[in-house]
């Protein structure tokens, strides 16, 4: 199974070689983190006196998951190097910035045996930790060969995943039957890894590692960069609507609906911060807020006060500063919601007890979402059309922006809801304890 999965990861791989050149060629994209893919690690991160733990977070959602559980692995590990890669280059970027606990930072390899042997021999962990559901054949081949235990950590299995995986169940469960420990976020996704081939007494449920945001002391600090970004864009002087990890078609609908918002009686002066969860989108936001009545500002572009008070729309085209930045919005849209990409994270904005509205399709956040709606701590639209859907996000930023006690209630019941659930980490951080003693104990 090993050799064809290998000759066809290689097929697929010349098959998409022109596009990874054409975008290497156009934006640099793949270039600098190719020597990486390729396990061709830094120095730096080898060492032959400390032992290591490698945690392994795909892009952005799941490095901002791993913050916490890096936080409780340092203070239960301070004689551990801890070694953290990504897959994406905007997950490495918020890595970089807000993994402040981390000793090295690097890509995942690319899953060919040669450059998986290569980034093993280099790291040397004793413990690989993979965020949710990051499974590669030829990695955890490679772990099991050399007794490395492997932990899926904050482990899912989303609808569309199960579906996949269901039709390719000889491989699929091949892949679950090497990870030592799944530690998954809820019981319909212990189920679901089960029935993928995970063996039954190696699953257990131990909550959503996003619970803990916030508490590892990342997000919660109000650091120079959110201070000189509230004298640059007086993000407190004016009722503030943050639609953050916006997707394609959304920002249309968010436009609109804050266009009409802005024609009622009171509501001239709110403000819109958007933030698009690509960065290859940030360009084109831009051209739509460019061809829209409302004036905007690039957060890249601006460096002082001067007119970005005035702008009614400022576009946030960066890359790790949003979480922090919902402490100063007065409600918050949670983007990839109004159409079928899942929903993204709703744990941030309530950290900082704020009000929050999403769209009808938060599949990837089912649970944490049904939990937030049974207590009153976020509101959902159910509109079908875009027209719906516009109406829907008017009508309801405008009644939490005027009725600012009905906000309040919701803010602090999706405040309570994250208080409550929290102590994932320390779960989570009790199974790699186990995990590493029983490796001590064979070896």
């Amino acid at each position: 199974m090993q050799l064809i999965y290998s000759l066809l990861l290689t097929i697929i791989f010349i098959a998409l070689l022109p596009y990874f050149a054409y975008r290497a060629l156009v934006n640099r994209k793949y270039l600098s983190n190719f020597l990486e893919r390729m396990g061709w690690y830094p120095d730096s991160l080898q060492s032959a006196s400390q032992p290591a733990i490698w945690v392994h977070a795909v892009s952005v959602g799941e490095t901002l998951a791993a913050q916490s559980l890096v936080r409780a692995l340092r203070e239960r590990f301070p004689d551990h190097r801890l070694v953290l890669s990504t897959t994406t280059a905007t997950g490495q970027a918020v890595a970089r910035t807000r993994i402040t606990d981390a000793d090295g930072f690097c890509y995942f390899p690319f899953d060919w045996r040669f450059c998986v042997r290569r980034s093993l021999r280099t790291i040397k962990p004793q413990i690989v930790i993979l965020m949710e559901s990051e499974l590669w054949l030829n990695f955890l081949s490679e772990c099991k060969a050399r007794d490395i235990p492997v932990l899926v950590a904050n482990g899912r299995v989303s609808d569309r995943s199960f579906r996949r995986s269901q039709n390719y169940s000889f491989f699929t469960s091949r892949l679950y039957s090497l990870v030592t420990r799944f530690v998954m976020q809820t019981r319909a996704d212990l189920d679901r890894a089960i029935r993928l081939g995970a063996v039954p007494e190696r699953v257990m449920v131990g909550g959503n590692l996003k619970y803990d945001i916030g508490r590892s002391g990342g997000m919660a600090k109000t650091d120079g960069m959110t201070i000189s970004l509230n004298e640059t864009f007086g993000l407190n002087s004016d009722p503030l609507i943050v639609a953050g990890s916006t997707g394609d078609a959304e920002e249309e609908i968010i436009l609109e609906a804050f266009e009409e918002l802005r024609e009622m009686d009171g509501m001239e002066h709110v403000r819109l911060m958007i933030a698009p969860r690509h960065p290859e989108r940030f360009d084109a936001v831009a051209r739509l807020l460019e061809s829209s009545k409302l004036s905007y500002v690039r957060r890249s572009l601006a460096d002082g006060p001067n007119n970005s008070h005035k702008s009614n729309v400022i576009l946030l085209d960066t890359v790790g500063e949003l979480a922090a930045l919902y402490q100063f919005a007065s409600v918050v849209f949670i983007g990839g919601s109004l159409i079928r990409k899942g929903g993204h994270n709703i744990l941030e904005p309530a950290f900082y007890a704020k009000p929050i509205i999403v769209g009808p399709h938060m599949e990837n956040f089912r649970e944490i979402t049904r939990e937030f709606l049974r207590r009153d701590a976020v509101i959902q639209l159910e509109g079908a059309s875009n027209q719906e859907l516009t109406r829907e996000l008017r009508d309801n930023l405008i009644a939490l922006l005027k009725d600012r006690s009905r906000a309040r209630e919701i803010g602090e019941n999706a405040r309570r809801a994250v208080d409550e659930n929290h102590g994932v980490s320390a779960r989570t951080v009790e199974v790699v304890v186990e995990l590493m003693r029983q490796g001590s104990r064979r070896r």
